[in-house]
């Protein structure tokens, strides 16, 4: 083992692993693939181990690579750390900040962190789902992001600090004309036979598209077929009009001509939002984003939990494990 492991070759052995792809990681790392390739082998070389399987199909971890993983984030982690404390430069740069869409829980709380704090510099990021936007905190090109910290990959989550900061309302997008428009709130057991977009074949929102399956499953109600990745508010009010979706989505939801938001009930299913940024990342803004979604969810009861809702399990432990002060009052269903 050397004494010394050079930051950048591991950065690039964790781009690598998350991404299972060269090309990607090389993107996601803005280097060419072959300089890339050439840091793997050689940390190959310094660790005397082989950390990936290739073939011309497929990328996979070995039992080593997967071995050294949790050690390379804990490092990169600490490294990060290191770096952002050292002096008013790290402190002072702009923080970037994906909000997902212009509207919901981390757009309000990045508007209101703005106003408290004026002399941070905040730069907003519009990534589609937390399972990209944890790639990028990772790999340190993006800071801080919101959404359902439950259903990303336990390895990804290790590298991450989160705070719960709401139990969004789930809804459903319906056409005008669709035979449920009509009314105030949707019951799950009316979508029975129904399909429903939920960005499956999007990688960047795996957690969303997870947490639909969840939802889904035992009530008939089908997962529309895997798309493309949808860039852009514009582009998706093209595709879903002109596939015909109906989408699962939260009530507070962007505009869509010729579509209505009915929030869905019987029960009433619950989509957790946290924010999450890298462990042991120092920054003002981060601590402005904090403090902000801590007295939004007193103020508004972001954390109450309505009487019989759904929430998957997983995302009620992490939730209450994060937030120990959230109410428990309520009753609520798990995976029903």
């Amino acid at each position: 083992m050397p004494r010394d492991l050079d930051p950048r070759l591991l950065r690039s052995f964790a781009a690598v692993a998350d991404e299972l792809h060269f090309t990607r990681a090389a993107a996601r790392l803005f280097v060419a693939q072959q300089a890339l390739s050439r840091d793997i082998r050689r940390l190959e070389g310094e660790l005397g181990a082989e950390l990936f399987s290739r073939t011309t199909r497929a990328v996979a971890l070995t039992a080593d690579g997967a071995r050294l993983l949790p050690y390379a984030r804990k490092v990169l982690a600490a490294h990060d750390e290191l770096r952002g404390a050292w002096g008013e430069q790290g402190r002072a740069r702009p923080l970037l900040v994906d909000v997902s869409a212009p509207v919901g829980t981390g757009a309000r709380v990045l508007a209101e962190a703005r106003e408290q704090a004026p002399g941070v510099e905040f730069v907003a990021r519009f990534i589609s789902g937390l399972t990209g936007a944890a790639a990028e905190i990772l790999a340190g090109r993006l800071d801080v992001s919101f959404g359902r910290a439950a259903g990303l990959d336990p390895a990804v989550l290790a590298g991450l600090a989160h705070q719960p900061v709401r139990y969004e309302r789930m809804a459903v997008l319906l056409a005008e004309d669709h035979r449920l428009a009509g009314l105030a709130e949707v019951p799950l057991a009316a979508l029975a036979g129904e399909t429903l977009y939920a960005a499956a074949g999007n990688g960047a929102t795996r957690e969303w598209t997870d947490l639909a399956e969840r939802l889904f499953a035992g009530r008939g109600i089908r997962t529309a077929a895997p798309f493309p990745e949808i860039a852009g508010e514009e582009e998706f009010v093209r595709v879903v009009r002109k596939q015909g979706w109906s989408v699962l989505a939260s009530t507070e939801f962007m505009d869509v001509p010729g579509m209505v938001v009915r929030p869905l009930t019987g029960p009433v299913p619950l989509a957790p939002v946290s924010m999450v940024w890298r462990k042991g990342f120092s920054h003002p803004g981060v601590e402005a984003l904090r403090r902000v979604a801590a007295e939004a969810s007193a103020a508004h009861g972001w954390l109450r939990r309505p009487a019989g809702s759904w929430l998957p399990e997983p995302d009620l432990s992490l939730m209450a494990a994060d937030a120990p002060h959230a109410s428990h009052r309520s009753r609520t269903s798990r995976d029903t």
